[in-house]
């Protein structure tokens, strides 16, 4: 009987996850597509011959997209089923400071957590195992955004899942932070650089990661770390300036 009981539990949730995973997958064709189009115009031919690498960064990409959104409509689920986690939404919960911070504070976890797993995944073991799938667009595109291997996209498919259990966020900060994680991610694999050179060269584009610093990890590869900010770099000496994509 306890059985029958959980199944439409189970079914829901499970449905939750799918659905999930099919908002995030379409979220990632969306915007990556969107970039790779911008990249036809803007960069004509610098995707030329890549079509057989493309092609590997979709299906990766798509795989990943699964296993970010399994957890994701879990989560999503059990928030509104059962007020699962510390996202609210009454703009007066907390007050309006509160907004733009809880977002540097989710961006700023999700760059510490970036860091140091990504310079884990950079250890010979771990980089063949997993990391190696990522280093493969050689040089990247806008649709190597999501391209990883099942264990490094299950390391990063954990992190806001986890702080939203750690860390109260209105669900429309939220939502910004999931754009800025999709649009930052697109833009600094696309191989040219989008933002303006005043700013990228200014002292506040000294601290933020754009395509310019990131194009320079994928060709030196055991530098420039950070997903958006440069602090760890900094810290931690493995800043080595940026390229020119």
């Amino acid at each position: 009987m306890d059985g029958i009981m959980i199944l439409p539990t189970v079914i829901a949730a499970g449905g939750a996850a799918l659905a999930m995973t099919a908002i995030v997958a379409l979220r990632y064709l969306l915007a990556s597509g969107g970039f790779a189009l911008a990249t036809a115009r803007v960069r004509p031919g610098l995707y030329a011959g890549l079509g057989r690498q493309i092609r590997a960064e979709i299906g990766w990409s798509l795989l990943s997209a699964a296993i970010y959104g399994l957890p994701a409509g879990v989560v999503a689920w059990g928030w509104q089923q059962f007020g699962w986690t510390l996202i609210y939404r009454d703009w007066q919960a907390y007050p309006l400071w509160y907004l733009p911070l809880s977002v540097l504070v989710y961006l700023f976890a999700h760059d510490t957590w970036f860091y140091w797993t990504h310079r884990l995944m950079h250890r010979p073991r771990w980089f063949r195992l997993a990391h190696a799938v990522h280093h493969a667009s050689r040089p990247p595109t806008a649709w190597a955004a999501m391209s990883f291997h099942p264990i490094e996209a299950l390391s990063g498919a954990v992190v806001i899942p986890a702080l939203v259990f750690l860390v109260p966020i209105h669900v429309a900060m939220l939502g910004l932070v999931l754009t800025v994680m999709t649009v930052m991610g697109v833009t600094n694999h696309m191989g040219w650089e989008l933002f303006p050179r005043a700013l990228v060269h200014s002292r506040l584009g000294g601290w933020l990661i754009t395509a310019s610093h990131h194009h320079r990890h994928h060709e030196l590869y055991s530098c420039n770390y950070g997903l958006y900010f440069r602090v760890w770099d900094r810290l931690c000496g493995t800043d080595r300036g940026l390229s020119q994509p």
